[in-house]
């Protein structure tokens, strides 16, 4: 089943879609969530996120983020980034 991904910044909705796994940058390190990872939050450093769509053997994209938090939950992974560099 595919992980519900959501990025969010102060000024809109950026992401929301399903994807296989994404890596964020936490504050301890870098973790990954897939579907079904028990609840978590915690705050971010300034990064890099990865998006997988396909699984691990795809290329991932990758969005820079600064500051904010990530939340995991029942339904899903959101990144509530303080700012994010999405590419056009």
């Amino acid at each position: 089943m595919p992980l519900h991904f959501e990025l969010v910044t102060p000024e809109r909705l950026v992401r929301s879609e399903e994807v296989h796994m994404v890596v964020v940058p936490g504050a301890e390190g870098d973790f990954g969530v897939l579907e079904g990872h028990a609840p978590f939050m915690s705050t971010i450093r300034n990064g890099e996120l990865a998006i997988y769509r396909a699984g691990m053997t795809d290329t991932p994209e990758r969005i820079a983020i600064e500051g904010g938090f990530a939340e995991v939950n029942d339904r899903g992974l959101t990144v509530l980034a303080e700012r994010a560099d999405v590419p056009a």
